[in-house]
């Protein structure tokens, strides 16, 4: 035995000594003093602390704080210059970030971005930083907390006009490639606190809990994403995405300093503030953080019929024809969960639906939501003069869209149709036979017979005012043809049952069908 003590011992150390000697490269950047709007107090004590944290467990470490934007450029050329051959990449950024398009953007201290186009000249897109990274290590390590209230959004939403709906809250989900950890100070779309102390709740409770012994850096964000609930109430739920395939320990233990054992008492009480924090709430995302941090916990069915009500809620919100949950009852989580496709789905159906009520052509009404549905959307913005942060179906528009009692979008007609009385018409013409010259000559000369007389239409067309037809050529269409039944075709014509033609085309298979009278 003592044998045995010995040689695992020995073990250790050597596991450790070649961990410790693994190249570690860190870029760290806190921008505070911003010149266009007003500045951040934290983010220059987060660099300065996380860059010295980092320092201490073994990163070579490329820092910067208040950098304009040459400086953010130079810093992550140096940066990148040095990731040949190291086997783990770090990069920490605090200050302000906004997204557009989806795509992340970090903004130097000298971002003004007046108009869209002073994106691209005066912010850095953070897929600069991934992409070098990735190509050059094994390991990758993002940690942003850059989800602040963001002014420069602002600032840009209102120069874009109709098209600010493209600038959205907070940061945007990122992609990955394998073996790579991004964690955001909150979920994506959404912004973070920048606390009252020295540091702001994210960055603080990262330095906190970073570099435990022997402890893999999963297992401490959920640590991290715990004293954040806690601190904000709530309020802030740090998210990662990550990709790794093994453990990234940034301290291995020592034989002197074993990895911590799992106190169970303490996870317990953990478990029970966290869930005590939260059990109140309406958001959906904390208990799906709590089972993804407690995937066996003891409030794990609880957590899943909340889940559930907080579903059926939004369905029923959605569509009054769904009836709305009874709080006070839990259903039993492991029958009827409503799936996110279907919540979503139901969801996207009623956007359609207000949106057809508003004039702003939509299209089928299926739940599927595609290019017309988004170009409905963006026409109900432009005409109702709103602003949106994103052009997908959410709960806000759609309260939005109910709110509007009267046709937003303008009526548009076929050309064989005029505006009467709020619908489109179909325009008749009568036909008017020559009148007879009466300059021929200085006498009338009588009328002569031609054997042809004058042709009308019979009484039945002349009373025929299509009464009876939807007045939407898209509602003939979803009356005639059963979902599905288009089998790849991208054109469509047909007589609808009151005797009025119709035509419906589509861009593709799977895309909605855009009808219009004949």
């Amino acid at each position: 035995m003592p044998f045995l003590r010995i040689a695992l011992s020995v073990l250790l150390v050597l596991c450790a000594s070649q961990a410790l000697a693994e190249r570690r490269v860190a870029l760290v950047i806190g921008n505070s003093a911003y010149q266009h709007v007003a500045p951040l107090p934290n983010p220059g004590n987060d660099a300065a602390d996380m860059a010295a944290k980092l320092e201490g467990l073994g990163f070579e470490v490329v820092s910067g704080r208040d950098l304009d934007l040459d400086g953010v450029r130079r810093a992550v050329r140096d940066f990148v210059g040095r990731l040949d051959g190291a086997d783990l990449a770090l990069f920490y950024y605090a200050g302000h970030g906004l997204q557009v398009d989806g795509e992340n953007y970090l903004a130097p201290v000298d971002a003004k971005l007046a108009s869209h186009l002073d994106l691209e000249f005066e912010a850095v897109p953070m897929n600069l930083v991934l992409s070098a990274m990735e190509r050059s290590t094994r390991v990758n390590v993002v940690l942003l907390d850059a989800c602040r209230d963001n002014p420069l959004a602002v600032n840009l939403a209102r120069s874009m006009g109709t098209r600010s709906a493209s600038v959205g809250r907070g940061l945007a989900k990122v992609d990955t490639g394998i073996g790579t950890l991004i964690a955001f100070a909150t979920q994506p779309g959404n912004v973070a606190l920048d606390g009252s102390g020295r540091n702001s709740p994210f960055t603080s409770a990262l330095i906190k809990h970073l570099g435990q012994p022997g402890r893999d850096i999963t297992r401490e964000l959920i640590d991290v994403r715990r004293d954040v609930l806690a601190a904000t109430g709530g309020k802030q739920v740090p998210w990662d995405n990550s990709s790794l395939t093994g453990e990234v320990v940034l301290k291995p233990a020592t034989a002197a300093q074993p990895a911590p054992a799992t106190d169970e008492s303490g996870a317990q009480a953990a478990e029970l503030a966290y869930w005590d924090t939260i059990k109140d709430a309406a958001d959906r995302g904390l208990f799906d953080a709590y089972l993804q941090q407690y995937p066996q916990g003891i409030f794990a069915s609880l957590a899943k019929a909340k889940i559930e009500i907080i579903e059926r809620a939004s369905v029923a919100k959605a569509d009054p024809a769904v009836p709305a949950p009874d709080d006070g009852a839990v259903a039993d989580p492991g029958a009827g969960t409503i799936p996110d496709e279907v919540a979503d789905r139901a969801l996207a159906r009623s956007v359609q639906v207000e949106l057809n009520r508003l004039g702003c052509r939509a299209g089928s009404e299926d739940g599927l939501w595609g290019t017309g549905s988004r170009k409905a959307l963006e026409a109900f913005a432009k005409h109702g003069k709103l602003q949106l942060a994103t052009l997908e179906p959410s709960n806000d528009v759609l309260e939005r869209l109910k709110a509007q009692k009267a046709r937003i979008c303008p009526l548009a007609c076929a050309r064989n149709q005029e505006v009467k009385d709020g619908a489109c018409v179909t325009i008749r013409r009568e036909a008017k036979l020559p009148e007879a010259s009466a300059t021929q000559g200085t006498t009338k000369t009588p009328a002569r017979s031609t054997g042809t007389r004058t042709i009308t239409p019979p009484a039945d067309l002349q009373k025929k005012s299509y009464a009876n037809c939807p007045a939407n050529a898209d509602v003939a269409f979803r009356q005639m043809f059963a979902r599905g039944s288009g089998r790849g075709r991208t054109t469509i014509a047909a007589t609808h049952s009151c005797g009025r033609a119709f035509a419906c085309h589509r861009v593709a298979r799977g895309q909605p069908w855009d009808c219009g009278w004949r």
